[in-house]
């Protein structure tokens, strides 16, 4: 009987470590760029879920519900028949040019995270012309095969990527 009740005293005792040690750290990733055009001209281009053709990775952006909270998209990159990214919009607030959304689904070839959700928004510049900040939060897909580092720059460059798009397309702001 004391050897069953230690036993158990010391299953309960390492599970927090058990369940931890299959939760790898979240990760979190916030880009910023400072364009030449007003809010509302930049949030005309970005502002549609179902519309990420400013993105150059993007080749084609197919779903359904439009800016509704739980509408879906799917992105195809690169070309026709490229890999795809199932998104879902989990918020969206036009007045506060500001939209959520998470991925639902992706090969980790094509992107390296899970449990992804993103921010996008559009705010005004105090010296004019706005700022767009696209943040994320994910963990690493694979703790096994990749490291933090590995997602973190996978992420980064999907950003930094869609940022410079936008800054060639709306110019940045003079000094």
């Amino acid at each position: 009987m004391k050897r069953r009740l230690f036993l158990m005293a010391t299953v309960v005792a390492a599970l927090p470590s058990l369940v931890l040690a299959e939760d790898p750290t979240k990760l979190n990733v916030a880009l910023t760029t400072a364009l030449a055009a007003a809010p509302a001209e930049v949030w005309s281009v970005i502002g549609d879920f179902q519309d990420m053709s400013w993105h150059p990775a993007i080749h084609a952006t197919t779903g359904s519900g439009g800016n509704e909270v739980a509408a879906t998209r799917q992105l195809v990159l690169g070309a026709k028949g490229g890999p795809t990214i199932d998104e879902v919009l989990d918020t969206y607030d036009a007045e506060s040019m500001s939209y959520g959304y998470r991925i639902t689904d992706v090969k980790m070839e094509v992107l390296p995270v899970a449990d992804y959700a993103s921010q996008l928004t559009v705010t005004p510049r105090d010296e004019g012309g706005s700022i767009v900040e696209w943040r994320g939060t994910f963990h690493r897909g694979n703790p096994d095969a990749l490291n933090d580092a590995a997602a973190i720059g996978a992420i980064e460059g999907v950003y930094q990527a869609g940022l410079d798009a936008l800054t060639a397309r709306f110019g940045a702001p003079e000094s």
